[in-house]
């Protein structure tokens, strides 16, 4: 039986001695061949040892390394599912996640040892071993590669379930099969020449898609090669894109300019380099020429956890041109911009941007409702109020239900919220995206308090922190009489930030 959706068993037999992966802070380096091997030694051992079976789930608390890599495409091999955690989360939300996916083994960095054994779902049934504790795996000699495990892996088979916070404050996991692998491998080569030998760093964290999706899953796909970073250092990744002869980079704009404002960044030679893509959030011009002038053209694109994620792409010659723009669909994407009676919308005209693809999730794991509204006949709809100008370019005009990032990470006010009026000294608060220097956006919460509380800007933020992840909890707290509101009785958010305007700039 052959698992086509084992791309790195593929490659192992047609490129055997080809570089796969690279580990930076360890200078170990894998051919596909010999992490293949690897490969099939861990899930020998998931399966023998840990009783793993098609479908269950193993959930990772750890930062980005080999034996990360080693899991996910262990998973693809005997059929299971990877859970990514985002290792920044607390205990309390990680409870929540866990509950969830109810994984069936939870691998866990030592390092997080402490906040581990502060998760109360993890108390009854679920075994956990520490990440560490695999990688003889990737590092030792090995005895055998024959593997005991014979699984047809399907199209809609699950290959991870990534959690997305949702806008309800409750994450939801969002479901990517096999077909979204393959179909956004596809869209992505299209758009930006893969080929067997591009060569990328990949440092963006593997709880999210764009650490696994943006790049890395294209490139297991066409053969090509990674070298891992635990970590984004700007002076670093330039010093290797140089060395190493970096074909792509990806980041997001924050990532850019920290790299564009390394004194480094004018003494490297990055003539190997074909584009940059970027997402996350939209490049500011300037920051678009410094990497033009670099010889380095900026690709933006637009995607999400739960459609593929690459989604459009602008091609660097309409950088300036259609400026602030997310460009054109990506091949195999159909797109409706539809207005608030259901009706799709005329160029110029704002409306909520639905999509259809094989790269469409199947939906949210363990939860059909939120699945039956987020897609109706197999269009996902984005909640990004989007215009389609006469040449057919796409514009982002507002974002999902008011979210906002902060250095890459999605953050959603209505989370946020919920947890700071748990304080029972606060009667309301609404949390908006403000603009930072250094991280993009933060959050501005503005808080009523019950009548007679006295509480001050520093008890709000001791409250959150522990509880929230540290890019959550807001930068500023304000406190109001009452919170604005307009017609329809709904928070006025454009008065909140003509409020912060005010007072911060």
């Amino acid at each position: 039986m052959h698992n086509h959706r084992d791309w790195l068993q593929k490659w192992a037999i047609y490129t055997p001695d080809k570089l796969f992966l690279r580990e930076h802070d360890r200078n170990i380096e894998w051919s596909y061949s010999n992490f293949n091997n690897r490969t099939i030694a861990l899930a020998n051992y998931l399966v023998n040892d840990k009783g793993i079976k098609k479908g269950d789930r193993i959930a990772v608390y750890s930062t980005n390394n080999s034996e990360y890599v080693l899991l996910f495409l262990a998973c693809i091999k005997i059929g299971a599912i990877l859970v990514p955690l985002n290792f920044r989360l607390t205990p309390r939300e990680l409870d929540i996640l866990i509950s969830d996916a109810d994984p069936k083994l939870f691998i866990y960095e030592k390092d997080f040892a402490e906040q581990t054994a502060k998760i109360s779902e993890l108390k009854n049934s679920t075994e956990q071993i520490t990440i560490e504790s695999i990688t003889h795996f990737i590092t030792d000699d090995l005895d055998q590669t024959k593997s005991s495990f014979n699984n047809e892996i399907a199209d809609d088979d699950i290959a991870m379930i990534l959690y997305t916070s949702g806008t309800t404050g409750l994450p939801k996991g969002a479901i990517i099969n096999h077909r979204m692998l393959f179909w956004n491998s596809v869209n992505t080569a299209l758009r930006l020449d893969l080929n067997s030998m591009d060569h990328t760093q990949s440092y963006a964290p593997f709880f999210h898609t764009g650490g696994w999706n943006v790049l890395f899953t294209p490139f297991l796909h066409h053969g090509a090669s990674h070298t891992l970073l635990s970590k984004f250092d700007a002076n670093l990744i330039l010093k290797l894109m140089e060395k190493e002869k970096t074909t792509l980079l990806f980041g997001v704009p924050t990532m850019l300019q920290m790299m564009a404002d390394s004194p480094l960044f004018n003494q490297v030679d990055l003539s190997s380099v074909r584009y940059a893509v970027v997402g996350g959030a939209p490049m500011p011009i300037p920051l678009i020429n410094i990497w033009h002038d670099k010889g380095i053209y900026i690709r933006q694109g637009y995607g999400l956890t739960e459609v593929g994620p690459n989604c459009f792409s602008l091609h660097q010659n309409d950088a300036i041109r259609k400026k602030g723009s997310i460009g054109f669909p990506n091949f195999y994407i159909d797109t409706k911009i539809i207005n608030g009676k259901g009706i799709e919308c005329q160029p110029n005209e704002v409306g909520e941007l639905w999509l259809s693809s094989p790269v469409v999730t199947s939906g949210y794991w363990n939860k059909p409702k939120e699945t039956e509204e987020a897609i109706t006949d197999g269009w996902f709809h984005t909640g990004d109020m989007v215009t389609i100008d006469e040449d057919g370019y796409v514009y982002v005009v507002d974002r999902k239900k008011n979210m906002y990032i902060s250095g890459g990470e999605n953050v959603y006010p209505a989370e946020v919220e919920a947890y700071i009026v748990k304080n029972d000294k606060v009667k309301e608060v609404s949390v908006i995206g403000v603009p930072d220097k250094r991280w993009g956006e933060v959050g501005h919460a503005f808080v009523v308090l019950n009548s007679d509380d006295e509480i001050n800007e520093n008890d709000i933020l001791e409250f959150c922190k522990g509880n929230l992840a540290k890019y959550k909890v807001p930068k500023y707290v304000s406190f109001l009489n009452e919170l604005p509101r307009n017609e329809a009785g709904k928070i006025n958010r454009v008065e909140l930030l003509e409020f912060h305007k005010n007072k911060h700039e």
